[in-house]
């Protein structure tokens, strides 16, 4: 049995190459689009200079995003999925050349921001679904969990250090070297990825892309284990729409500016950064569903504790656990899927879940900010803590039969739920 440590376990990087080259890739990626984060709304605000236009840009990629983990969930069910990875990454890296071609234009065009943007969007999903199914054929559905952790390492410093690189990079000379950057950093994916072996699921019983779908939500439907993780999914992203109070919060109840502002933005994503690096006992709990559900109504108490705080350091405090109990939850969420679904499912499920928590956050954006109209905004992240606080007991108490993890194997005994 493997030491235990609350530290991740980066030793599957030495012993699993094919893991190993998911990584640089991985991170390579990110690194890039941490830059077009900066540059896309920054080029779309200096040609508009409306913000308006900006969140629109954002909105179509979104859009983008959502459809193309759909259909990617289905396609990863048919074909090759390591055929779909380097599909997908090589036409991102076509809609880069073509943001940057459109940049060094003497005048660049809107529509070409919109229409790029979507197809990015689009097929930046088919890759990223196409993978998360691959992943359990990669490490084996034991390792799911540490893979996973090492992954959202690199992730959250990749959010960190590429916007800033970005920004620099575009105050020193253009932002048609962001796109270029981008698009040679996606070019360079392509080389890892191509030692991956291939990857072909089981035959599907029906080749009609949205009764696939249909069937993938069906077995969602009829599995708990899936089900419930994806409603606690669900519950957590909608909350972390709270972040469109922090203005008023800081202005009103903390009486700060700009400054306290920054730190109060800045809580959340070190709590999810120390989340991925303090999260190695995540893969060895001996009851994953429960624990899963534990933290999750953890993050939701600190929100109900902001919500009745009226103090600065105390709210940092809150928030940077709550971005740690969200970092280990959303970690949990994804080994219990994983090792719930079957080959010939992943895809699909993956898809779901992964549309889930995109769409989540912008409902939940929508919906604080709404709730913010009638509550001040102490009130409103307080009934927004406290009610998903409320939903995940319920679901505590109703859900007895989780999965337990064999303490041999490592993985999972998911008790027979689905029917």
């Amino acid at each position: 049995m493997p030491k235990k440590s609350i530290f991740v376990d980066f030793s599957i990087l030495k012993s699993n190459r094919h893991f190993r080259n998911v990584f640089i890739a991985r991170t390579i990626s990110l690194l890039g689009l941490g830059m077009l984060s900066v540059a896309i709304p920054l080029q779309t605000y200096q040609l508009t200079n409306d913000s308006v236009h900006v969140g629109m840009v954002t909105a179509v990629e979104g859009i983008g995003l959502f459809v193309g983990l759909l259909w990617g969930g289905v396609l990863a069910d048919q074909y090759d999925r390591k055929k779909l990875i380097l599909f997908a990454r090589a036409t991102c890296g076509f809609g880069f050349v073509g943001l940057a071609v459109n940049a060094w234009l003497p005048e660049p065009q809107l529509w070409a921001i919109y229409a790029l943007a979507l197809w990015d969007g689009f097929f930046g999903a088919l890759g990223v679904t196409a993978l998360l199914a691959a992943m359990p054929f990669i490490v084996g559905r034991e390792h799911l969990v540490q893979a996973r952790a090492v992954s959202m390492v690199s992730m959250r410093l990749a959010t960190v250090i590429s916007p800033a690189v970005g920004g620099a990079i575009i105050a020193a000379s253009h932002v048609g070297w962001n796109y270029l950057v981008a698009a040679l950093g996606t070019g360079l994916t392509l080389i890892p990825l191509l030692g991956l072996p291939a990857m072909q699921p089981p035959s599907m019983d029906t080749r009609n892309p949205l009764r696939a779908l249909a069937d993938g939500v069906g077995f969602v439907l009829r599995n708990r284990v899936v089900l419930g993780v994806v409603v606690v999914g669900t519950l957590v992203t909608l909350t972390t729409g709270v972040r469109v109070l922090f203005p008023a919060l800081v202005e009103a109840v903390f009486a700060g500016g700009a400054f306290e502002l920054g730190l109060i933005y800045s809580a959340v994503p070190l709590g999810a950064t120390l989340g991925a690096l303090l999260s190695g006992w995540a893969s060895h709990v001996r009851c994953p569903g429960k624990v899963m559900l534990g933290v999750a109504m953890g993050a939701f108490a600190s929100l109900a504790l902001l919500g009745l705080n009226t103090h600065f350091v105390p709210a940092l405090m809150l928030l940077a656990m709550f971005g740690y109990l969200v970092s280990i939850s959303s970690l949990l969420q994804y080994g219990l899927v994983q090792e719930a679904t079957p080959d010939h499912y992943l895809g699909r499920i993956n898809a779901i879940w992964t549309a889930q928590d995109a769409s989540g956050d912008s409902v939940g954006s929508l919906g604080a900010g709404a709730l913010g109209q009638w509550l001040s905004a102490l009130a409103s992240v307080f009934a927004i803590g406290a009610a998903s606080l409320v939903g995940a007991l319920v679901m505590y108490l109703t859900y007895r039969r989780l999965p337990r993890r064999d303490q041999k194997t490592g993985r999972s005994e998911a008790p027979p739920l689905t029917g």
